[in-house]
C-alpha cells in the first residue's frame, strides 16, 4: 500500500525480502525506515518461493545481475552466473536462496531487486524524518550495497 501524506511525499509499506542477520539488508531497512515508511522484513531464505513471484523481481536485467555476487558459490567462480537462461536461474535460486541477490522489494505493485536508491526513489520518498538526527541516528547512503565483510566472510555464516 502507498499513502500520500500532507507534504505529497509518498510513506508506503514495504515487503523487505532479506538474509537475517546481514548488515547491509540491516541498514537498508533503516533507511526505509527513517524515511516515514513501514517495513515488513520477511526472510528470503525461507520464503516459499515460486517461479512466477520470483521473477516478477528479477525483472528484465541481465541475468549474471540477478545472482547474489557474495554467495560462496558465485564468489568462489564454481557458480557461472553467465551460463543460465532466466528460467534455469530462477529453478537453481529458489532451490538455493542464498544465490538471489537481495534485497527483493515490493511497494504496491512494484518488485525490485537490490537497494537501488534511484529506482526506489521513482516510488518513495528516501529522506529522513525531521528529529531523527537529533537521535544521533544516520545511515550512510554512499554505498549501501556492497558487502562491508572482508573477502574470507562467507554469507553462510550468522553475523552477530
Amino acid at each position: 500500500m502507498i499513502v500520500r501524506k500532507y507534504d505529497d511525499i509518498i510513506m508506503a509499506i514495504i515487503l523487505f525480502y532479506e538474509k537475517p542477520g546481514c548488515m547491509n539488508n540491516a541498514r537498508q531497512k533503516s533507511m526505509l525506515e527513517l524515511s516515514g515508511h513501514t517495513v515488513e522484513a520477511i526472510n528470503l531464505l525461507e520464503y516459499p518461493w515460486t517461479n512466477k513471484e520470483l521473477d516478477k523481481y528479477l525483472g528484465e536485467k541481465p541475468v549474471a545481475e540477478c545472482f547474489n555476487p557474495a554467495a560462496p558459490a558465485v564468489k568462489s567462480g564454481k557458480l557461472d552466473t553467465l551460463a543460465f537462461t532466466k528460467e534455469e536461474a530462477i529453478a537453481i535460486m529458489i532451490h538455493e536462496p542464498l544465490l538471489i541477490r537481495r534485497p527483493l522489494i515490493k511497494i504496491g505493485n512494484h518488485h525490485l531487486q537490490g537497494f537501488d536508491t534511484t529506482a526506489l526513489r521513482k516510488i518513495i520518498s528516501l529522506n529522513s524524518d525531521k528529529g531523527t538526527e537529533d537521535a544521533g541516528i544516520t545511515i550512510n547512503i554512499n554505498d549501501i550495497n556492497s558487502c562491508p565483510h572482508n573477502n574470507t566472510f562467507s554469507c553462510i555464516k550468522q553475523e552477530d
